[in-house]
């Protein structure tokens, strides 16, 4: 991989801010080698497969956006990086974006997909997503609980968002370019439709988390988010679930989409990997 000083994710974030659309998000990261793309209709994604990838466990992986952008194909380098550092066969799942699709619309779909998968696939799964994605992937463990579906194996959250109403103190102290309380709240009401966000299948910070499977939060100092991941990790804890987080100096949100580009994102991607593994294979 190749890395460099330069911050291409906090660039892109300040690019956000200005209302410029370059660069892409999905051009942060290298592509990783030897991944194997095949596409999905139903349910919708993105098969990713690392070479000598283990029989049985696989990922799902649901991708960030705040819920008005993202795809399956804007993580597929990411989600490659994390499926290859792994070892582990990852499907990143598609799902409907606002305005027209809302909760829990796209709970459904992760959802389904996890049922898609639980058919298919011969060994355990562990779900991955970042910001709206963790969202979903902690509302997706409390689905399977509630509805009496195998539990996944583990929960990788990266840049978690799970307070919908953005009340964490970081909004004011770190040095994110571009998620503020007020752009956060509005993404959360375009999500909810009028819906409670307390909800607890909406918001992790509102949900039973008992019974939840071992969980793995990395996020940056410099994020707004950063409270949304430290509380939701003391919540599990009090709640007796496994919980590691991990906080990198200086980053901001899902600067994890830069792997294979930055130092910081090729440790925080291997470090994932080498976790999801451990989980999947006991």
């Amino acid at each position: 991989m190749t890395t460099t000083t330069r911050d291409p994710n906090r660039t892109l974030w300040e690019a956000r801010a200005r209302g410029a659309q370059t660069p892409a998000w999905e051009t942060l990261a290298t592509e990783p080698k030897d991944i194997a793309v095949e596409a999905v209709e139903t349910p919708a994604g993105l098969w990713l497969r690392p070479p000598n990838a283990m029989a049985g466990p696989a990922i799902l992986a649901i991708h960030g956006g705040g819920f008005v952008g993202g795809s399956a194909d804007t993580h597929r380098r990411t989600f490659g990086h994390v499926a290859k550092t792994a070892g582990v066969t990852t499907f990143a799942v598609e799902y409907g974006l606002t305005p027209e699709h809302v909760f829990p619309s796209q709970l459904d779909t992760v959802t389904a997909a996890y049922r898609w998968l639980r058919s298919n696939e011969s060994g355990p799964i562990a779900i991955a997503g970042d910001s709206c994605g963790a969202m979903l992937a902690v509302g997706l463990a409390a689905r399977a609980r509630a509805e009496n579906l195998p539990m996944p194996a583990s929960l990788l959250l990266l840049s978690a968002w799970t307070d919908l109403e953005a009340n964490g103190a970081t909004y004011d102290t770190g040095s994110d370019p571009f998620f503020t309380r007020e752009l956060v709240r509005g993404l959360a009401a375009g999500y909810l439709a009028g819906k409670d966000p307390r909800d607890p299948l909406a918001s992790p910070l509102h949900a039973d988390l008992r019974g939840l499977p071992p969980t793995y939060l990395q996020v940056g100092t410099e994020e707004s988010l950063l409270d949304d991941s430290r509380e939701l990790a003391r919540r599990m804890r009090e709640a007796g679930v496994e919980v590691r987080i991990d906080e990198f100096p200086g980053q901001v949100h899902t600067f994890q989409m830069a792997a294979g580009t930055t130092t910081v994102a090729d440790e925080a991607v291997q470090e994932a990997g080498s976790w999801l593994r451990s989980t999947l294979v006991r």
